[in-house]
């Protein structure tokens, strides 16, 4: 039998503890700040921007609530359903800062507050220092740090720490078997999907696996089913209001009369039939393992490629990677799944973190956002350990100096990646003002076609929609990346347009679905339609918006990613090309030859370019440059007309482009990168080193 000596401490004790942790988290969140605060390129408006793409979702949203502006932009969040808007929103209302600090401030605030479940759950067994120990660890391990920085504004502040809630009331209820832990675990899972929906399936895990427990280890106990009714209700997939009214209706019915065991357990399991049922409970589990786990092509209607394939974050990855992000190093992820091992020997509740843990392993095949949950309970875990052996040390001095050594080695590889995590704003200072510009030159109800990438970014500075964004990347990243990726600068003139007010006029439908009657019966031949859009004679709709098309310089480095949604079939789901993109930026220049770098080199003698062991001719080799007024100047040398290889050298980038005849000719390179375009077709309106913005003219 396990055996740790229980600590005597008061609840005054155990707040100390939770300042003192919470006070630390907070701090070495800071570390990002006091990195990047001197940065010019990384203030505006007097502040650090934030560094996550999606935080400008929840900031325009958060603006539209505090003083409008966005009510053209059909994908605004509303304050009453997401909790960060809402708690953006009341900071911004109450608080003496700028809401360029509250958005920057807003995660190291909250994700530090997960201290608190998890000294709290460590109380419940008399071990508040285990608390301490495991909340230091807890509070900035590898992956909930990188998720919760100073700066990462997203529903991510929440992913651990609410779940970490939940656990504790949960966990507390097992334990104290009252109706108020019951109280308060259920109103932690209703408000949940409020502060994170997304992370809903591991609620539902934890529920049932807290039913099935109480079931198996306390059937005969009327309270049994007295909290599974009210943790049912809490599941339900019902209206909230509905599901508090119903909580409190229970709660003060247990309160004042006994029910009959054998009535309160039939109830309890119509309500769990309810939860199951209502909630779609095994569809939204099944749905979340597969848009992770299932990659490829759309296996009905037409065929388009997914976007999971080509997220990092989505991607399958190694055992090494996943222990760093969730312990901070392979050994520490062992000394946690053996510490949780013997954590639920010894303490059995501790079973209902297994969702959390499960969906931590589950990253090998997902990804790393999946790594984030395991966190906490990793920590405490790992730290559980070291309580173990800890015990075998009679001496409290060289106990507690054991078990905060060990802490502290856990600590130091997550505090070493810390100290080198110096991710950049999502967007610089100039690229910022870019985006003002075309705010300047704009309406709200205008439209911004480019990569899903910098879409919620183009909704905050620009004040325009977007076709595609951090949340909306389905089948119309087709239509954006053929737009980007065509050879026939018509075809992408009216594709912009016939997109645009499709999407308005269709109630903002998908507009590939619509054009192409994407699974319906009449459904049409996709090739033939864009084939169509390619004449001059195309019959346009109407033009109610003004339509511009962003290009960043930074899309050269995801050009090929962009290319792959629509360099497919969409009928046969094949591959129409194979496309060729390099960008060099470090390169050697020999005398003779010019290295590129991963078997790319140029004969500069014989103009030959050396693929590996292929060799072939340059088409045109062609150097382009920014003079002192920002004009853009090229010369353009036609070497072998009939290659398909070209060079092209960014002077003002200092980089190198290798590409095929597709590519050369796509929109993206000829309107960025050679300003080479229509003019009866697209007007240039912004133009600068790091992006330009064309207008549609049709």
């Amino acid at each position: 039998m396990l055996k740790i000596e229980q600590e005597k401490m008061n609840f005054i004790n155990v707040v100390i503890f939770i300042i003192i942790a919470y006070i630390f988290s907070f701090s070495i969140r800071l570390i990002w700040i006091f990195q990047f605060n001197d940065v010019p390129n990384f203030v505006y408006n007097g502040e650090l921007m934030i560094n996550t793409n999606d935080g400008y979702l929840w900031a325009a949203s958060a603006l539209n609530e505090l003083k409008g502006g966005f009510e053209n932009n059909p994908r605004i969040m509303d304050m009453y359903s997401y909790g960060t808007v809402f708690f953006t929103y009341w900071a911004a209302k109450i608080l003496p800062f700028s809401f360029d600090t509250i958005i920057l401030y807003m995660p190291v605030v909250i994700s530090s507050l997960v201290v608190i479940p998890i000294i709290l759950i460590a109380r419940l067994y008399k071990l508040p220092s285990w608390g301490f120990f495991a909340a230091l660890l807890g509070s900035i391990a590898w992956s909930y740090y990188n998720r919760t920085m100073a700066g990462y504004y997203d529903t991510d502040m929440f992913s651990a720490m609410a779940p970490m809630f939940i656990l504790y009331f949960l966990m507390r209820t097992i334990e104290k078997e009252d109706l108020n832990s019951a109280l308060f675990a259920a109103l932690t899972i209703l408000i949940y999907p409020f502060l994170y929906d997304a992370g809903l399936s591991i609620v539902y895990g934890m529920g049932i696996i807290y039913m099935v427990y109480m079931v198996v280890f306390h059937r005969n106990d009327s309270f049994t089913y007295q909290s599974i009714i009210m943790i049912s209700i809490a599941l339900m997939g019902i209206d909230w209001i509905i599901k508090l009214a119903l909580i409190i209706v229970f709660y003060l019915l247990f309160k004042q009369r006994d029910f009959n065991l054998k009535y309160l357990a039939t109830i309890s399991a119509l309500a769990v039939l309810t939860f199951m049922f209502s909630g779609n409970v095994f569809s939204i589990i099944l749905a979340n393992i597969t848009v992770y786990a299932v990659r490829g092509l759309e296996s009905e209607g037409l065929k388009f490629f997914q976007v999971a394939q080509t997220v990092r974050e989505a991607g399958k990855i190694p055992f090494e990677v996943m222990a760093n992000r969730i312990s901070g190093s392979t050994v520490g992820l062992i000394v946690a799944l053996i510490g949780y091992i013997l954590l639920v020997v010894k303490h059995r509740p501790f079973i209902l973190a297994l969702p959390l843990i499960g969906i931590g392993v589950f990253s090998l095949f997902g990804g790393l956002r999946f790594t984030v949950y395991a966190v906490p309970i990793a920590a405490m875990s790992a730290i559980f350990l070291f309580y173990i052996l800890g015990g075998y040390l009679k001496n409290n001095i060289a106990r507690y100096g054991f078990i905060a050594f060990f802490t502290g080695a856990m600590l130091y590889p997550n505090i070493v990646h810390i100290i080198g995590y110096k991710v950049p704003t999502v967007f610089m200072k100039q690229e910022v003002e870019i985006l003002n510009q075309l705010n300047n030159i704009s309406d709200e109800k205008d439209y911004t076609l480019t990569w899903w990438d910098y879409g919620y970014p183009i909704w905050y500075y620009s004040n325009t929609n977007t076709l595609i964004d951090g949340g909306k990347h389905n089948q119309d990243n087709f239509i954006i990346s053929k737009i980007l990726n065509t050879t026939s600068q018509t075809q992408a003139a009216n594709l912009a347009r016939v997109a645009v007010e499709t999407y308005v006029d269709s109630n903002y439908s998908i507009v590939a679905n619509t054009l192409f009657k994407n699974g319906q019966k009449d459904q049409i031949n996709p090739n033939d339609y864009l084939e169509q859009l390619e004449s001059d004679e195309f019959k346009l709709p109407q033009a109610t918006r003004d339509i511009f098309i962003y290009l960043p310089n930074k899309m050269l480095n995801i050009f090929p990613t962009v290319g792959i949604f629509s360099n497919l079939d969409l009928v046969t789901g094949q591959k129409l090309s194979q496309p060729f993109f390099y960008k060099a930026d470090r390169f050697k220049d020999d005398g003779d030859s010019l290295n590129l770098g991963n078997g790319v080199v140029l004969d500069k003698k014989t103009s030959t370019l050396h693929l590996g062991k292929q060799k072939t001719q340059l088409k045109n080799f062609v150097i382009v440059g920014y003079d002192e007024s920002g004009k853009l100047n090229k010369k353009i040398q036609t070497i072998n007309p009939s290659a398909n290889l070209s060079l092209i050298y960014m002077q003002s980038y200092n980089s190198f482009l290798v590409l095929d005849e597709l590519t050369y000719n796509s929109l993206f390179i000829q309107l960025f990168v050679l300003e080479n375009y229509d003019k009866e077709l697209f007007e240039l309106v912004i133009s600068h080193p790091l992006a330009k913005v064309y207008k549609v003219k049709k």
